[in-house]
C-alpha cells in the first residue's frame, strides 16, 4: 500500500509560496505543489487564474461569515472536497463544465442525505 505514496513524484509534496493581492493587501500562501495543481484545475474550469479564484473564494467565504484565520487550511480542504466530489460523481469529470454552472444546493443536499 505505502509504495503507491512513497514512490510517487516527490515534487508533489514540495511546498511553494505564491503571493496575491486581496483587497489591496499582499497575501502569501504556501501550499504543497499537489494542492497548487488541484487549485489550477478548479480555477481553469471557470476560466480563472489562481489569484482570481482565491480572491473570489476569500470574498464569498467572508460574505457568509466564515472566519478565514487559516486560509491555507481552507484551500487544502477545498482541494480535497473537489477531488472527493469528483469521485462521488457530483462534479463531472468533464472539465469543460464550469464549477459555477453546477447546482451547488443540490450537491450539498445530496451530501447531507448521504450522511444520514
Amino acid at each position: 500500500m505505502c509504495k503507491l505514496f512513497i514512490n510517487a513524484n516527490s515534487d508533489l509534496w514540495k511546498s511553494s509560496t505564491r503571493s496575491l493581492r486581496i483587497d489591496g493587501m499582499v497575501t502569501s500562501v504556501r501550499l504543497e505543489n499537489y494542492f497548487w495543481s488541484t487549485l489550477e484545475a478548479i480555477a481553469s474550469r471557470d476560466h480563472l487564474n489562481i489569484p482570481q479564484m482565491l480572491t473570489r473564494l476569500y470574498h464569498e467565504s467572508i460574505d457568509v461569515g466564515h472566519d478565514l484565520g487559516n486560509f491555507t487550511s481552507f484551500l487544502r480542504v477545498c482541494c480535497m472536497r473537489y477531488l472527493a466530489l469528483q469521485l462521488a460523481g457530483e462534479i463531472p469529470a468533464n472539465t469543460d463544465i464550469a464549477i459555477s454552472a453546477l447546482d451547488a444546493d443540490a450537491i450539498l443536499s445530496s451530501e447531507i442525505q448521504k450522511r444520514h
